[in-house]
């Protein structure tokens, strides 16, 4: 070892670059406090570039594994739902081209999730612009089937004014969507459908990732008794859901 640096062992690294390290690794912990948690690197480092920071995404990454800082968790992944094939099944419209269109109503995205509460099984159907990137239609029931699905659909028809000829709605292959009574229903509204690969959730990441972002945000954050306070609306959260009062619980 050097003199020079072990006198500066002896004293303490006290070089501008250390101490702007230090600070942005206060900042960096500050921030992910700030939101629960909830921001991995990506999103941090764009709030530190909004504040000032001249940062990259590798540095704040390097820095939240030295901090013990990890926004999510590996965790197993369930399979697809797989109900029976009652008729041909659509092309995929959309090929993993998920970039806004220039207008609403042009692609829509689809998916199911499960809502985890005391009293039993609930299940959300949710309808997802492109554009907007933001929920058009959602219901709420008890069973995971394709009711529950036209549900939903029929939320985002109506809440777009009854009149959405031309949409483009993408799936996956459930059951619930490859039933016959859902494919009428987009038929009869001038919906086309389009659906990604068996098994490939990358195939409609937009809505997986729509879903997984409310269940970290929101559902392993909040525990709920019943299925009448999971359905009960809420204030918007920073993941862009606003419950519309006019969409009803799908029928058990």
């Amino acid at each position: 070892m050097s003199e020079s640096w072990f006198y500066k062992w002896r004293h303490g690294d006290q070089s501008v670059r250390r101490a702007r390290r230090r600070a942005l690794a206060e900042t960096v912990r500050w921030l992910f406090h700030l939101h629960r948690g909830t921001y991995g690197s990506p999103r941090i480092t764009a709030e530190l570039r909004a504040r000032g920071w001249s940062v990259s995404k590798n540095t704040v990454a390097t820095l939240m594994a030295e901090l013990g800082l990890a926004a999510r968790r590996p965790r197993p992944r369930r399979g697809p739902y797989k109900g029976p094939r009652t008729h041909p099944q659509p092309v995929d419209l959309v090929r993993r081209d998920f970039s806004p269109p220039e207008a609403p109503d042009r692609f829509w995205v689809g998916d199911l999730t499960e809502i985890p509460n005391d009293e039993g099984r609930l299940y959300l159907a949710s309808v997802l612009d492109l554009h907007s990137r933001r929920i058009v239609g959602f219901a709420l029931g008890s069973r995971h089937n394709p009711a529950l699905a036209t549900a939903a659909l029929l939320a985002a028809i109506a809440a777009r004014g009854g009149h959405v000829d031309g949409v483009v709605l993408h799936t996956d292959q459930g059951g619930e969507y490859t039933a016959t009574d859902f494919a009428d229903t987009c038929r009869q509204s001038g919906v086309t459908q389009s659906m990604g690969r068996t098994g490939s959730a990358l195939d409609n990441a937009v809505i997986e990732s729509w879903h997984s972002t409310l269940e970290f945000e929101l559902l392993t954050r909040h525990e709920f008794t019943t299925r009448a306070e999971a359905k009960t609306p809420s204030p918007t959260t920073s993941t862009g859901t606003t419950p519309n009062a006019a969409i009803r619980p799908a029928a058990d």
